[in-house]
């Protein structure tokens, strides 16, 4: 069975919880900074090792010192579900352990 969407105040909740994280109704999101490349492209690999430990995965995108993260859920319709979230929480754990701000 499919997860169960949540509502836009539900998300904006969720998020309320989660600093930097935004939502655009679809999806959430945040942008993560780092002083240099190769603690950004660390923390992709440590996303990707908790996103195959979910079995729910984002998109990411690389930059020099950024990384940006966006996740919805594919089988909801495309909308943020508690899986979304769940995983962000994950990611924020880490993150400083990267020096993401």
């Amino acid at each position: 069975m499919a997860p169960e969407a949540l509502s836009r105040q539900q998300t904006e909740e969720a998020l309320a919880g989660l600093p930097g994280w935004t939502t655009d109704g679809e999806s959430i999101s945040r942008t993560y900074s780092f002083a240099k490349h190769l603690p950004a492209a660390a923390m992709v690999v440590h996303v990707a090792a908790i996103q195959e430990e979910l079995n729910h995965h984002s998109e990411m995108s690389l930059g020099y010192s950024k990384l940006s993260v966006t996740v919805n859920t594919h089988s909801a319709g495309g909308k943020v579900t508690d899986k979304d979230v769940q995983l962000a929480r994950r990611i924020e754990e880490i993150a400083p352990g990267h020096g993401a701000s």
